[in-house]
């Protein structure tokens, strides 16, 4: 379901429920959100899904019983930002729901063409968890943070990328590649260059 791949600096988390579209147990959500609390050796940290979907978020029967609002996504999109290391979002496929926080907490994302990005929190009912309009509106401004959250706006591959929500699009063959491309700079640095360039970044 979740599995942690080591090389060295290079942490690889995957998410694995295919045929569940990605979508997270209260159990999954847990393991990622203590896989990167726990991160903090990590040179540099990676973020992927198996299959043809990233993640559709909340598994359908947990999020009826409440999962949608559990405070575990946010511990998972906080962790994440918080890691010293590069955070990358290698996107697999399109991204729904709550699973927008873990993408947007990284330093990047690059998905395929494929991908689509939808957050329906107002059609749902509930709020979205407190980091992710802020982390959203800060990438594409407060007016398409709330054509998204709002205006329950599903934007594929091509206005994301015009948007600024992701930072480029790779053909699925390529993606693993393109994002271990962009993590060797990182993973050859001192780590104290890497938090320097990150909090400058701030």
């Amino acid at each position: 379901m979740i599995t942690l791949e080591k090389d060295g600096g290079l942490w690889t988390v995957t998410i694995d429920r295919q045929d569940k579209a990605n979508s997270l147990t209260p159990k999954m959500l847990a393991e990622l959100a203590d896989i990167a609390e726990g991160a903090e050796e990590a040179q540099v940290f990676i973020l992927t899904g198996k299959g043809k979907v990233f993640s559709a978020g909340a598994d359908l029967e947990a999020a009826k019983a409440g999962m949608a609002t559990s405070p575990d996504w946010e511990r998972l999109s906080g962790a994440i930002a918080r890691l010293p290391g590069l955070t990358i979002a290698a996107l697999n496929g399109t991204l729904a729901g709550g699973a927008n926080g873990m993408a947007l907490a990284c330093d990047i994302r690059i998905a395929v063409p494929s991908a689509k990005f939808f957050y329906p929190v107002m059609k749902l009912g509930y709020l979205p968890q407190p980091s992710d309009p802020g982390r959203m509106a800060a990438l594409i401004g407060p007016s398409r943070a709330k054509m998204i959250l709002m205006g329950g706006q599903k934007i594929e591959a091509a206005e994301a990328l015009a948007w600024g929500l992701i930072d480029r699009i790779v053909e699925p063959e390529h993606l693993m590649d393109v994002a271990r491309a962009l993590a060797a700079d990182t993973l050859a640095a001192r780590p104290e260059i890497t938090r320097g360039i990150k909090a400058l970044c701030r």
